[in-house]
């Protein structure tokens, strides 16, 4: 017998063993009546009934993925399993399956040879030494591949990546997938990370981050489970139908609650807006995507979404807020009858003194009803029942109409008046007006006049809003997540920082793919300058899991040579077939060479492909064309809010996020793709998992190879 052959009866025989063990708990619990009553007690021990119940049924088809033999420095050797759930034995409740974000399972992901190994536990630095590092694939509680990807006993020890390939080159379906059973030491050492710091990732194209994001919360929960909700944590991506792509992952991972939603979404419901901005994202980066980028771009021209984000005019609002404050009392002083006054100095006092700590709204709440406290105390001084009821109804009148001349602290009232003239403003703004730039100012007050909020500013309403009011628990986050956040602005990241505790956050993004020239960052720093130094922490992820050796090489040439960056992947060694770039002037040939290229494909085993054009009117129209040739397939046009998978057709710069086993990019010509463009056709190229195909016509952009 082999030693494959032995390895592999082995981990039969214990997944037998554990798939009993398993099934026998599941059923005791099952004969439990679930309670359904008004006892506390017995709720609780219900909840807890259930989690288990559900733990168990999840851990009965793929009970574990790794198994870690580690001898601990005078303790005695035991193998240990790493599942997505941990579960003990029936008979000592001793661990049977170890759950992944335990401290000890660190090791099945930190260690890479070597005669010694350690990881941090509670009780402080464990050491000892790892043996056996094996990759075990379980379907459906049948035992498919067993794979040692480090042996101590074997003639090469060295810790092999035949697991990680083999499960690259798996096909795609409609939706992102847990990564749980090939975590990188790099990516779990974000995972990791402490909960109260604001970690940065700069991740290549394919890279996981978004993926090593949706772990990142389920280990918190886990490792801070007394601290933190699910309920009280956000993933906030680029659109709806991402949304749906990454909807499984959490589930995989045995969470649920957590909220996903896009920025303009979350911003708009907290500001009270009753609908999503009438040019809100969707809207403003077709506008800009499908027309702006034909034009001329002048590199010194401000754009108000690059003003709008920056730290500067977060600046301004702060000034504008202290100008608020300053003025927010009444010039005058309230008379509620005649021959009674109390003095502005005297609720000025009130203001500045008892109630400085709050809010300027709250504050302006509380002083309300203390003039009302205060009234009511005046009115017992009344020499008679009738001069009580005639000063009763003036103080009624006259508290009313005071409260009118305080300053309505609506966010978007506010706002409104930083864009208005002098005489329709509740505060003097000219010289803060005079900070804005012209064109900026013009446009959004222009655009407010006509009660239309754009996208860009959602993020001072929002500071303003948090300026203003108190923020109660319901408002505030104990983790937020950030996905492609190189299209945030700074300003976004420090408005959110009010609504999260600690500086809680995940953000992940890459610069290579930072397509939208008129809003987001240049560089991390813009990011990491908001946190304090001990706050934040940054991550490069540089490996790309996603795409073949020859498709990462060929989208790397176009960044080197359209941007002149250092940020390339490193591809892991798995090869395919070369990038296709095939000559397609005329819409018939083009065509042609689509549904060449379809048929290859869908004589495949590849579930997804991809065509990507370059606007979406082009894209309706090749969808039109495809479906007039009986061809099924699904336009991605921004309205959607879910992936359906098989054959999409979409524009490249909604396509950030997704990946397809097979992906065809139309029309890469200069005038298409000018050298503005390189990056946008670099995220197209890494799209593709296994194919990539180019059709270009006469004139092919500079930075774009044609030999490969």
């Amino acid at each position: 017998m082999s030693e494959f052959q032995s390895a592999y009866q082995e981990e039969e025989r214990k997944l037998d063993r554990a798939l009993a063990s398993i099934d026998d708990q599941l059923q005791q619990l099952r004969s439990i009546p679930v309670y359904i009553g008004d006892d506390f007690t017995e709720q609780a021990l219900e909840a807890s009934r259930e989690g288990q119940r559900q733990k168990l049924i999840q851990s009965a088809q793929e009970p574990y993925f790794g198994r870690l033999d580690f001898e601990e420095s005078g303790r005695e050797f035991m193998p240990l399993y790493i599942g997505k759930a941990g579960v003990s034995d029936t008979v000592g409740k001793q661990p049977m399956v170890i759950d992944w974000r335990a401290p000890v399972a660190s090791l099945f992901y930190s260690f890479t040879g070597g005669d010694s190994a350690s990881y941090e536990a509670p009780e402080g630095l464990i050491e000892g030494k790892v043996s056996l590092k094996r990759n075990i694939v379980i379907r459906q509680r049948k035992l498919e591949r067993v794979v040692d990807t480090f042996n101590e006993n074997a003639d090469t020890p060295g810790v092999s990546d035949e697991f990680l390939v083999y499960r690259l080159g798996e096909n795609k379906d409609n939706r992102l997938r847990d990564i749980v059973s090939t975590i990188q030491a790099e990516q779990d050492q974000i995972i990791r990370a402490l909960k109260n710091t604001a970690l940065i990732i700069q991740g290549v194209a394919g890279s996981g981050k978004t993926t090593v994001a949706l772990h990142r919360l389920a280990y918190l929960l886990y490792q801070y489970k007394e601290q933190i909700r699910a309920e009280r944590m956000v993933i906030f991506a680029p659109n709806l139908m991402f949304i749906d792509y990454i909807s499984e992952v959490l589930p995989e991972l045995g969470v649920g609650d957590i909220q996903q939603c896009t920025f303009t979404d979350w911003a708009a419901k907290v500001i009270g807006l009753m609908t999503v901005p009438a040019d809100g994202s969707a809207g403003l980066m077709r506008w800009f995507d499908d027309h702006a980028r034909k034009q001329e771009i002048r590199t010194e021209q401000i754009y108000p979404g690059r003003y709008k984000g920056s730290m500067e005019f977060k600046n301004l609002l702060d000034d504008y807020l202290l100008r608020i404050e300053a003025e927010c009392v009444p010039q005058v002083d309230f008379e509620p009858w005649d021959g009674n006054r109390l003095s502005r100095a005297e609720i000025l006092e009130w203001f500045e003194g008892e109630y400085k700590y709050y809010p300027v709204a709250r504050r302006k709440e509380r002083l309300l009803a203390r003039i009302h406290r205060w009234v009511e105390m005046e009115l017992k001084k009344s020499p008679s029942a009738a001069a009580l009821k005639e000063r009763k109804k003036k103080a009624q009148q006259r508290e009313k109409a005071y409260a009118k001349k305080w300053p309505e602290l609506d966010s978007f009232q506010l706002y409104r008046n930083l864009f208005q003239m002098k005489k329709n403003a509740d505060f003097a703004v000219e010289d803060l007006q005079a900070r804005i730039p012209a064109a900026v100012w013009k446009e959004t007050k222009d655009s407010l006049k006509n009660g239309t909020v754009q996208e860009d500013d959602l993020a001072a309403l929002l500071y303003l809003f948090a300026g203003v009011n108190e923020l109660d628990s319901t408002l505030t986050f104990d983790h937020i997540v950030i996905d492609e956040a190189q299209d945030f602005s700074p300003f976004q990241v420090a408005v959110l920082d009010r609504f999260v505790k600690g500086h809680s956050f995940t953000i992940l993004g890459d610069l290579s793919q930072g397509i939208h020239y008129y809003k987001g960052i240049d560089d991390w720093q813009e990011m990491q300058g908001l946190f304090a130094q001990e706050e934040t922490a940054y991550f490069a992820l540089t490996r790309s899991y996603r795409s073949t050796m020859e498709i990462i090489e060929y989208a790397n040439e176009i960044l080197k040579r359209g941007v002149g960056t250092d940020l390339l992947a490193v591809p892991v060694f798995r090869s395919g077939d070369p990038v296709r770039l095939e000559h397609a002037q005329s819409g018939e040939s083009k065509l042609k060479l689509i549904k060449q290229a379809l048929t290859k494909v869908l004589n495949g085993e590849y579930r997804t492909t991809a065509i990507l054009t370059r606007t979406l009117d082009e894209a309706k129209q090749m969808y039109e064309s495809l479906t007039a040739e009986g061809l099924i397939a699904n336009l991605i046009d921004g309205d959607k809010t879910q992936y359906a998978g098989g054959i999409s057709v979409l524009p490249v710069y909604l396509s950030k996020g997704l990946e397809f086993d097979a992906v065809i990019v139309t029309d890469v010509d200069a005038q298409h793709y000018g050298p503005q463009d390189a990056k946008l056709l670099y995220v197209g190229c890494t799209r593709a998992l296994h194919e990539l195909w180019l059709l270009y016509g006469d004139q092919i952009p500079e930075y774009v190879v044609t030999e490969v």
